[in-house]
């Protein structure tokens, strides 16, 4: 094993011992980024091209105007998305995939499949788990 500079250890096996361990803070936080709910939902719904912010919203269930906006400027940041403002009255803002969220969106939309096709399977798995886990009198 080896030191790093900020103490941590690198793996010895595994899938992250060709990782250098100074490498680990910054790729568990993209993991985070790129592997929470609304940033994976964003990134599928911009799969057939540019949106606006409220189409993105109508496209998405369930995500407040805070946390699209907070996601979209994170998925910026990180150059997974580009966004675009046009010189117009009104003004419109559209939203892409950049070529970078493009690599992503492939992998997304494996995971999205497959959460759908293992989706009574899951919930069966859940509805025992929560049957066995309930006190017996």
């Amino acid at each position: 094993m080896q030191d790093s500079t900020d103490g941590e250890m690198a793996a010895a096996i595994g899938p992250c011992a060709s990782i250098p361990a100074d490498h680990m803070p910054f790729i568990r936080q993209v993991l985070d980024r790129v592997g929470d709910k609304w940033s994976m939902l964003i990134t599928a719904a911009l799969e057939d091209g540019p949106l606006r912010y409220t189409d993105l919203q109508r496209q998405i269930p369930g995500i407040s105007q805070r946390m699209l906006t907070h996601t979209l400027r994170q998925l910026r940041d990180d150059g997974l998305i580009t966004r675009t403002a046009y010189a117009e009255v009104p003004p419109r803002v559209e939203y892409a995939l950049a070529p970078l969220g493009r690599g992503l969106h492939e992998i997304v939309m494996r995971l999205i499949g497959w959460v759908a096709d293992h989706h009574d399977e899951i919930r069966a798995n859940r509805a025992q788990s929560d049957t066995s886990a309930s006190p017996r009198a």
